[in-house]
């Protein structure tokens, strides 16, 4: 940082208990939300705005108005009663008076108010004996040193914890103590020189802190806003840029295009690849013969066929002689790709193995000694994969499925296990293009958004539960004609006693009452490993009619046969899990169905479940999930060491996510280490705040 950049902003370092209004107390209560300094306080952004910027007076306001007033106390009264005090104090302008009242707080306010001072006042207009009244008014002095901050402005409104209020901390004084530190310092200065913000268009960063929480207008709140918005995206982006900048600069032996496993594979589909899986794969083959290790993200929707693509590009990395590594995150989908990778490699002499946790000490010894030795090629497992006691022979290709499930450093803990660390990461979830720049902005993206044209359409309906018999009599009839049926109880979380309960004695009464003549299993997570894979041994092979079935479904089981999902209090799911839990019908020839059962009277549930009704398409249900949801909650669980926003939004910066990446991406390209003159800032800013997520999250 340049000399006088440091010095300008050395009041910004200042503690926080040393702003007037402070104090010790509320500096540790301030601490507890990380506000250590002044910086920490100005980055505290509010939550929302309030219009005060026009007064009216006393004379010709209604009731009902929310109104802005200056006017001077004329007398102030404490009324003492058992049930607690109140206080009234009468307030007049030159065009009339207004009666105040408060309850909370009232001896404070008591001994505030003095006859004579000169308040602002912000409330809605009540009657009371036919003249105006307000009641709990916000109010400031406008005596001589005091400082209005609640009429004749844009009014900021901060979020506040339980934490801040019990420390009488409330809105008005977290203003007055904003106010006060923005006083306290001259200037702020900019990371972005004067060139690269009009190249930027963004505004000045001095005035947008100031702005942002004392606007002079709303047009200057819509360009700090704008302006701070974009600092949180550029940043992210400019680590994004930094970590696929480091991969890029390795130099790896290429995996030349072998097609010996590769075609004998494909002769033996009884399918067509789809166009975008044969683009998909294109992309593939030209990072293995790049001299850069790919590091790739195959996006696609629910049965869109990514595990055949990522079969095929396995098999060109074994003709290379180098092992495999592929990674899912449950027991129960690393048995079905290794059943389907078992399937298609062993039939040409590739051997695969399976590495869980669940396997036996002896079963275990032998897969690790096989994996050391070389004798696997392909080796599919769990968290198992990156254990110290794995070690590959020759690891040349990782592939990591259902990857948003994994974070960071897992990621990284089992490429540091290859050789030659090419990266590739699949997700079934369809993921909007702001979070899939965000969340993987290093990644090269290939999309598929084809489905096999095998493929029968999943006919999606709403049922009411008063309607479940007839859902009952239709599975009946699905069954007796061959299909199978999954009936899924939202257990989120495998700990929440009352679902796995509730979807416990739901198995029984079905199993006893309504399809006693079936053959009806249990899933969930709490079941012994050997019973819950003896129960998906017999779902898989039919012997199961009707699989009762916690969210344990929502990967992992791919059986043809199945044909009608129905899908209990769907209300709780989101819409992607929704539409995930759908995509495990309709794989094989049979016409499926998937039914959404709620009791919910929500029109918004309604509306909700009628996006899935109405759509198979997971790109447009993903968009929609995202605003209703958030990002946060999007993939289900939060991505390890990711950075927080405070004030940016995936949702609704869009455009202002595109022109940070592209401006970082720029940077990046043309100044790796960020040492040119007018990236100096930048450089300290990213150092102090980003470096050492950079460095947890980068293969060196």
């Amino acid at each position: 940082m340049s000399e006088a950049l440091q010095n300008s902003n050395s009041s910004l370092d200042t503690p926080i208990q040393f702003i007037k209004g402070v104090g010790p107390k509320r500096a540790k209560v301030l601490e507890s939300l990380n506000i250590f300094t002044i910086k920490d306080l100005l980055y505290y952004f509010p939550r929302k705005y309030l219009d005060r910027t026009s007064l009216s007076t006393i004379g010709s306001i209604s009731e009902g108005d929310e109104v802005n007033l200056v006017g001077r106390v004329k007398s102030v009264n404490l009324r003492r009663m058992k049930k607690g005090n109140f206080v009234t104090a009468n307030v007049a302008d030159h065009t009339g008076s207004i009666r105040l009242m408060w309850f909370n707080a009232a001896d404070y306010i008591h001994q505030s108010l003095k006859v004579g001072d000169l308040l602002t006042m912000h409330g809605k207009v009540a009657a009371y004996k036919g003249s105006p009244q307000i009641v709990h008014p916000e109010y400031d002095k406008l005596n001589a040193n005091e400082i209005s901050l609640t009429t004749g402005f844009i009014i900021p409104v901060y979020p506040l914890t339980d934490d801040l209020k019990k420390s009488g901390l409330d809105n008005r004084n977290l203003r007055k103590i904003i106010y006060l530190a923005l006083e306290s310092v001259d200037s702020i200065d900019d990371h972005f020189d004067k060139d690269l913000r009009k190249k930027f268009n963004i505004e000045n960063l001095d005035i947008s802190l100031r702005n942002i929480h004392y606007p002079k207008n709303f047009e200057s709140l819509e360009k700090s806003t704008h302006r701070l918005k974009y600092d949180e995206h550029f940043f992210l982006q400019l680590l994004l840029a930094m970590r696929k900048s480091k991969i890029k600069e390795n130099k790896y032996d290429s995996i030349k295009f072998k097609t010996k496993s590769y075609n004998k594979i494909l002769k033996n589909l009884d399918f067509e690849l789809t166009g975008s899986q044969q683009l998909s794969l294109r992309e593939i083959v030209d990072d293995f013969i790049s001299e850069n290790p790919m590091n790739r993200m195959i996006q696609g929707d629910v049965g869109c066929g990514k595990t055949i693509v990522s079969i095929l590009a396995s098999s060109i990395v074994v003709d290379n002689d180098y092992q495999v590594g592929i990674m899912a995150p449950t027991d129960l989908l690393s048995k079905q790709l290794y059943k389907n990778f078992k399937s298609h490699f062993e039939a040409i002499g590739i051997k695969c193995s399976l590495l869980v946790g669940s396997l036996k000490p002896k079963d275990k010894d032998k897969v690790l000694k096989d994996i050391k030795l070389g004798k696997s090629n392909i080796i599919i497992g769990t968290h198992a994969l990156f254990q110290k006691d794995v070690q590959f022979h020759n690891l040349g290709f990782v592939v990591i499925d259902e990857q948003h499930r994994f974070g960071v450093n897992q990621r990284q803990k089992l490429l540091s296990k290859s050789t030659n660390p090419n990266l590739m990461a699949m997700t079934a979830t369809p993921i909007p293009r702001t979070l899939a720049i965000t969340y993987n902005g290093d990644m090269d993206l290939s999309i598929i958004d084809e489905l096999p044209k095998n493929r029968p359409d999943i006919h999606t309906s709403f049922i009411e539960k008063d309607n479940l018999s007839t859902a009952f009599n239709f599975i009946r009839e699905k069954v007796e004609s061959g299909g199978q049926t999954i009936i899924v109880y939202p257990l989120i979380n495998e700990s929440e006693k009352q679902d796995l309960s509730a979807a416990v004695e739901s198995y029984e009464y079905l199993s006893n009452s309504i399809f006693p003549d079936l053959n009806v299993g249990l899933m969930h997570g709490q079941l012994e490993d050997e019973n819950k894979n003896n129960e998906m041994q017999k779902f898989m092979e039919g012997d199961i009619d009707i699989l009762v079935s916690t969210t344990v479904v929502e990967v992992g089981i791919d059986n043809p046969n199945v044909n009608v999902m129905l899908i209990n209090n769907s209300e709780r799911f989101g819409l992607s899990q929704l539409h995930q839990l759908r995509g495990r019908v309709g794989r094989g020839s049979l016409e499926s169905y998937c039914l959404l059962c709620s009791d919910s009277e929500s029109p918004k549930t309604k509306e909700r479940l009628s996006i899935i009704v109405n759509s198979r398409n997971g790109f447009e249900i993903a968009d929609e999930d995202l605003k209703l949801r958030g990002p946060g909650e999007f993939f289900g669980e939060k991505q390890s060491g990711f950075v927080k926003f405070k004030i940016a939004d995936l949702i609704t910066d869009g455009p202002i996510i595109r022109d940070a990446r592209m401006n970082a991406f720029e940077i990046i390209k043309n100044d790796a280490n960020l040492t040119h003159n007018n990236h100096i800032n930048i450089k300290q800013k990213f150092d102090d705040e980003y470096l050492q997520l950079f460095l947890k999250t980068t293969v060196n």
